[in-house]
C-alpha cells in the first residue's frame, strides 16, 4: 500500500512540476471526453447518466477471445462465462434472470437491433474486430429503445478516428488457443468499407470445452451528400463450443477442470456430447437524411436468423429462428437564442418466427421427438424525446415510449394442436432527465425513468418444456443521481453515481431436479448501487524514458435485495440476490516508454455472492490479475506492428465465472480458467487513396 502510495505521490508532484512542459494535447490523449450516440444527443453526458464507452484503448490488453475483463472494467457492468462461448452479460444486476444467453440489455450493432424479437441476443456472435466501440447505458431506457430494465449496448464499426488500412493479427496460449483476426479498410471518410475476418479456436481449461468459430462482416458507410448517409451491416457468424456442465462443490474442489459426470439416471457431459452448434446471420441497411436544416430522418430495416443445435445431458434440442424488422425516428432541432431544443419521435417494430423442436439425446444425436413448438414474438414500441438545452448549461430531458408484446405457441407435437398466447400491451416507459454542466466540463445531474421487461421466449419456453405464459412482465422505477469533475488541468477525472430502482414481477431463473431451467415471478426486489470511476493520466517532458501513465479505476457497490417475497412455505424476504458481488474493484494501470515499449497491468476483485435465494451457499471472493508486455517499433510512418506476451489470472486463483444460480444438486459451479499465457503479433498498414 506505501508503494501504491509513493506511486501516486510522484505522479501528482510529476504534474506540478511539468505543467508548463508538456504539450496540452498530450495531457488529452486519453482522457478527453467520448461524445457518444445514445438518445440522439450526442455528448458526453447523456439523458441523465454517465454513457461509459469501451474501445480499443481498454480491450487490446487481452488475448480478445472475449470481452469479459473488459466490460468488467466498467463500474456497474458484468460479464460472465459459464463456458468458453457462453456469456453473459450483467448491468446492475440484471443476470438474475439469465441461466445462459444476455437477456434484459437491448443491443444494436449499427442502429440495428440484434436482440431478437423474442428478447434475447446472440452476443457470442461477435468478434473482437467486428466493432470500433460500444456504448454502455445503465439502467432503464424504455423511453428510446423499447421494452427492457437492464440497460443498452450501441456497437459501432466505424468511428471518427477511422483510416483505410490492412490488418492482420495472430495470437497462440494456453489450452491451443488459436486467434486470427483479419480486416481491410478501404475508401476515404465519405466512403468507408470494411471488411473482416475471425478464427478462433481452443481446447479449453475444463474437459469438454472445446471451442471453434469463424466470423466474418462486411460495413459500409456511404456519405452521398452532407444530407443524405447509408451505412450496410452484414455479418455472418459459424461457432461450436462445447459445454462441460455445473459442479458441486465438492467435484468443484476436488478438480475444477472436470466436466460434469454423470448423476441422477443422467449421462455425463462427455458421453451426452453436450455442446453448441450455433450459426447466425444479421443484415440490415440504415439510412439518414437531412431534409433541411434541423430536421433529420434516420431508418433502419433488418433481417436476422439463427439456427441453433444443442445436445444436453438431458435432450437433444434445435432451433431455427428468423426475424425481421425495422425502426425510423425523425429528429427535429432548433435553436433559439442560446436555447437549444431537440424532438425525437419515432418507433420500431420486430417480428420473430420461430420453431423449436425437442427431442430425447441418444449419445449426442437427437432421437425421439418430445416436443415441437411454432412461436411467434412480435413487439413494437413509440417513443418521443424532446430535450432543450439552456445556455449549454442546462439540460432538460424528458421522453417516453408505448409498448406492445404479443407471443403466440403452437405446439404440433401434441393432439389436438395445442394454441396459447399471451399479450403484453399498453405499457408506458417515461423518462425525465436534468443536467447542470458546470465550467471546466465538471457536471451534475439526476433522473427518474420506469422500465417494462416482458419475458423472454427463453423464459416463456424454458428447458423444462413448459410453455408459461403464466408468467408476468417485470416493471420498476430507477432513480438516479450523479455527476462528474475533473482535476490537475483535466488529468484526473472522477464520476460518481447512485442510483435506487425497485423492481416488480422479478423474473428469477431456477432449476428442477434434472437441473432444467425454469422461471417464477420473485415479487419485488430493491437495488441500491454505487458507480465511482477515477481516471489518471500524465505523459513526460522529451529526454525521460518514460512518454505516459495512464490509471483507471472503477468500484461498484450492489446493494440489491429481495421485499416482499413468498413462494410456497419459503420466505425469501430482505433475502440478498443471489449472483451479484456487493462490492467490485477493477483497476487498470498503462506504462509506455520511449520506442514504443509499453507495460499493461490489469486487475480485479469481487467479493463473495450468494448462489440461491435462501442465501444457504455462496461462492467465494476472489482476485484477478493479468499483466501484458509488448513493444511498437516504428519502422515507416504507413507501417505499424505490435509484438506482445502476457499472462491472465497470474496468481492462478481458482474460481467460478458464471455459476448457475438456485441449481439443483448443487451444481452451481463452472470452473474458469487458471493461470494461462498468450503471445501475439498485430502487423497494419494505412494508406490514403490518391486524389
Amino acid at each position: 500500500m506505501n508503494k501504491i502510495i509513493h506511486l501516486l505521490i510522484f505522479l501528482l508532484m510529476h504534474d506540478i512540476a511539468f505543467a508548463q512542459e508538456v504539450p496540452a494535447a498530450d495531457s488529452s490523449l486519453l482522457m478527453n471526453e467520448v461524445v457518444i450516440t445514445a438518445f440522439e444527443q450526442n455528448r458526453a453526458i447523456s439523458c441523465g447518466t454517465i454513457v461509459k464507452v469501451i474501445n480499443n484503448s481498454n480491450t487490446d490488453r487481452y488475448n480478445k477471445t472475449s470481452l469479459v475483463h473488459a466490460f468488467n472494467a466498467v463500474a456497474g457492468t458484468r460479464m460472465e462465462e459459464r463456458s468458453p462461448g457462453s456469456y453473459r452479460i450483467n448491468i446492475r444486476g440484471s443476470s438474475l434472470r439469465s441461466p445462459f444467453g444476455v437477456r434484459n440489455v437491448k443491443i444494436y450493432w449499427n442502429n440495428i437491433p440484434v436482440t431478437d424479437a423474442g428478447g434475447n441476443t446472440y452476443f457470442n456472435q461477435f468478434a473482437f474486430n467486428n466493432f470500433s466501440f460500444i456504448e454502455i447505458f445503465k439502467g432503464p431506457a424504455g423511453s428510446m429503445y423499447g421494452a427492457g430494465t437492464g440497460g443498452v449496448l450501441l456497437m459501432h464499426s466505424f468511428s471518427s478516428a477511422w483510416q483505410p488500412a490492412v490488418k492482420a493479427e495472430y495470437i497462440t496460449g494456453s489450452y491451443g488457443l488459436q486467434n486470427i483476426f483479419l480486416s481491410a479498410g478501404f475508401g476515404d471518410n465519405n466512403r468507408r468499407n470494411q471488411v473482416t475476418y475471425n478464427h478462433s479456436q481452443s481446447d479449453g481449461y475444463r474437459n469438454h470445452t472445446k471451442s471453434k468459430r469463424d466470423n466474418i462482416s462486411f460495413t459500409s458507410q456511404l456519405n452521398f451528400s452532407d444530407r443524405q448517409q447509408l451505412t450496410t451491416s452484414i455479418l455472418y457468424n459459424n461457432l461450436f463450443y462445447e459445454t462441460p456442465g455445473g459442479l458441486t462443490k465438492a467435484e468443484f474442489l476436488a478438480d475444477p477442470k472436470q466436466a460434469r459426470p454423470a448423476a441422477g439416471g443422467f449421462p455425463g457431459a462427455d458421453v451426452a456430447k453436450a455442446a453448441i452448434y450455433q450459426k447466425n446471420f444479421t443484415a440490415g441497411i440504415s439510412h439518414r437524411y437531412k431534409f433541411f436544416t434541423g430536421f433529420t430522418n434516420a431508418t433502419a430495416v433488418f433481417g436476422t436468423f439463427a439456427l441453433i443445435q444443442n445436445p444436453t445431458f438431458r435432450n437433444y434440442e434445435r432451433r431455427n429462428e428468423p426475424g425481421f424488422g425495422g425502426r425510423t425516428s425523425f429528429i427535429y432541432e432548433k435553436k433559439i437564442r442560446k436555447t437549444k431544443l431537440q424532438v425525437v419521435a419515432g418507433g420500431e417494430l420486430q417480428k420473430g418466427f420461430f420453431n423449436t423442436q425437442v427431442s430425447k439425446n441418444k449419445n449426442g444425436i437427437a432421437d425421439t421427438l418430445q416436443t415441437n413448438d411454432d412461436i411467434a414474438y412480435f413487439n413494437s414500441s413509440i417513443f418521443m424525446q424532446a430535450d432543450v438545452s439552456i445556455k449549454d448549461s442546462w439540460f432538460i430531458t424528458a421522453g417516453a415510449s408505448i409498448n406492445k408484446t404479443k407471443v403466440k405457441f403452437t405446439r404440433q407435437s401434441s393432439y389436438p394442436v395445442l394454441k396459447q398466447g399471451r399479450t403484453y400491451k399498453n405499457e408506458i416507459s417515461p423518462r425525465v432527465a436534468v443536467q447542470k454542466k458546470f465550467k471546466k466540463g465538471d457536471a451534475v445531474f439526476a433522473s427518474v425513468a420506469r422500465g417494462f421487461s416482458p419475458p423472454t421466449i427463453a423464459e416463456l419456453l424454458p428447458s423444462t418444456g413448459v410453455i408459461s405464459t403464466f408468467l408476468e412482465a417485470e416493471s420498476g422505477i430507477n432513480y438516479e443521481l450523479g455527476g462528474k469533475i475533473s482535476l490537475l488541468k483535466g488529468r484526473l477525472r472522477l464520476e460518481a453515481t447512485g442510483y435506487y430502482f425497485k423492481l416488480s414481477n422479478a423474473l428469477v431463473s431456477r432449476k428442477d431436479s434434472s437441473n432444467a431451467d425454469y422461471f417464477i415471478n420473485a415479487g419485488n426486489t430493491r437495488q441500491r448501487g454505487m458507480e465511482v470511476s477515477a481516471d489518471y493520466f500524465t505523459s513526460f517532458a522529451t529526454g525521460v524514458v518514460l512518454d505516459n501513465i495512464s490509471i483507471r479505476t472503477a468500484y461498484t457497490l450492489n446493494s440489491f435485495s429481495y421485499g416482499d417475497f413468498k413462494k410456497g412455505t419459503a420466505d425469501f424476504s430482505g433475502k440478498k440476490l443471489p449472483g451479484v458481488p456487493e462490492h467490485t474493484v477493477a483497476a487498470l494501470a498503462d506504462i509506455n516508454f520511449k520506442h514504443g515499449i509499453y507495460l499493461n497491468t490489469t486487475w480485479y476483485y469481487a467479493t463473495r455472492m450468494f448462489l440461491d435465494d435462501a442465501n444457504t451457499v455462496e461462492a467465494n471472493a476472489y482476485n484477478l490479475s493479468g499483466f501484458r508486455a509488448g513493444w511498437k517499433p516504428v519502422i515507416k510512418s504507413k507501417l505499424k506492428i505490435n509484438l506482445y506476451a502476457g499472462v491472465d489470472n497470474l496468481l492462478n486463483e481458482t474460481y467460478s465465472l458464471g455459476n448457475d444460480i438456485n441449481a439443483a444438486g448443487g451444481r452451481y459451479y463452472n470452473a474458469a480458467p487458471g493461470r494461462n499465457f498468450y503471445a501475439g503479433v498485430s502487423v497494419e498498414w494505412g494508406y490514403t487513396k490518391k486524389k
